[in-house]
């Protein structure tokens, strides 16, 4: 049987050997409750946790305690975000400032404080899916607390200007998140030079465990953010529970190793990317690419191939290629993209769009075969509908 070549790197990515080399003993050999700090066991495990939490600082250039470790990037967006409400309303601020585009893990955390009274500016994205600081600077006022955009989109991998954005938040008085879990690990990110108030990151969307991540809180308004969870005080009072040392030394080791490696692994993935869309266009496939190619990470690509239904297409190449339609988050919803849908007015674009992710253990082998099996599909259903379309 032919092995299935894995091109979903956006929903998750593998274990890295050698993350897995580090986190392996503290599941069966160093089990110390961190937080028990009595005995050795206990403090071997607490020091393992502040090397991993120095290692994610320093990929994102904080200080070691402003990063709370959590479940992943979707508790850290809830997390934060309704820490902000807190903190905007102790500043008399009220307004959120998001886009279309973004994950639900921030829409319906946004939605929800609409609903307590916070008023939200819901910025239109361009077909570029790249937001214009200029059109957040228009929105800006006295009453704009918090301002929400994306690192990396998640669909259709496109870069937003962070650092302009959080220029222009830091100017007018308001808190800059940023959900950045797709871009983390991938890219350089400096929360100090970008002006970053609040982050968000998950292990597993750059080679560490599912299961962790980790929210950035800036030192300065680190104080006046409510708990997300009471009853230990780990986490200095805003997450109590028991931290689990196996992943979250598998968190420090992935962000150690892209640290090292991530300008090396963009100009691969960017070869293949090139190579990838060259023998498209030799098969001279009929395709539109879902988002700016020039500013984006190379490891995304989203493309709507003309006539041919994403959903068929996933099923035709599913036992062979892992490919998605979009975000893993809702991968079980019947409606299209509403990325795709946010920047395009064209149902059937967003009916035919694919997502192609690359990644770190992609091989040039995998993507000519991935590409023959896809252009390959592709003309059988194209076939298939046309003789539907002539009653044949």
């Amino acid at each position: 049987m032919t092995t299935p070549i894995y091109l979903d790197f956006q929903a998750t990515t593998p274990v890295d050997p050698r993350v897995l080399a580090e986190m392996l003993p503290w599941f069966a050999e160093r089990w110390g409750n961190p937080h028990a700090t009595d005995h050795r066991f206990g403090r071997d495990a607490a020091q393992a946790i502040q090397i991993a939490r120095q290692q994610v600082a320093t990929l994102i250039g904080a200080d070691p305690r402003e990063i709370i470790f959590s479940s992943g990037a979707t508790e850290s967006n809830n997390f934060l975000l309704q820490g902000a409400s807190a903190v905007m309303a102790a500043a008399g601020r009220s307004r959120v400032i998001t886009c279309a585009t973004e994950h639900k893990a921030v829409l319906e955390v946004v939605a929800q404080l609409a609903i307590k009274g916070h008023p939200v500016t819901m910025l239109d994205v361009p077909a570029s899916g790249i937001i214009d600081p200029v059109d957040i600077a228009r929105h800006m006022g006295s009453d704009v607390g918090l301002v929400s955009i994306m690192a990396i989109n998640n669909e259709i991998g496109v870069e937003q200007p962070i650092t302009a954005i959080g220029a222009l938040c830091r100017e007018h008085g308001a808190l800059f998140h940023t959900d950045a879990a797709q871009a983390v690990g991938k890219i350089p990110i400096d929360v100090v030079e970008a002006n970053i108030d609040l982050l968000s990151l998950s292990a597993h969307k750059f080679y560490g465990p599912q299961g962790i991540g980790a929210a950035y809180i800036r030192r300065a308004i680190k104080p006046n953010f409510p708990p997300r969870a009471v009853g230990g005080g780990q986490e200095g009072g805003l997450r109590s529970g028991t931290l689990p040392t196996a992943l979250c030394v598998g968190l420090g080791s992935a962000a150690q190793i892209a640290q090292e490696e991530m300008v090396r692994e963009r100009e691969q993935l960017t070869r293949f990317r090139d190579r990838f869309l060259a023998l498209l266009d030799d098969a001279r496939m009929a395709y539109v690419i879902n988002g700016e190619l020039a500013r984006r990470w190379p490891g995304n690509l989203n493309l709507s191939f003309d006539a041919v239904d994403a959903e068929a297409l996933l099923m035709s190449v599913g036992e062979v290629l892992a490919l998605s339609s979009g975000s893993a988050c809702t991968a079980q919803s019947l409606e299209p993209s509403h990325v795709i849908t946010a920047i395009v007015d064209d149902p059937d674009r967003a009916e035919n769009a694919v997502r192609i992710g690359f990644g770190r253990s992609t091989s040039a082998e995998e993507i000519d075969r991935a590409a023959a099996i896809l252009i390959s599909a592709v003309q059988r259903l194209r076939q298939l509908s046309h003789s539907a379309a002539e009653g044949v």
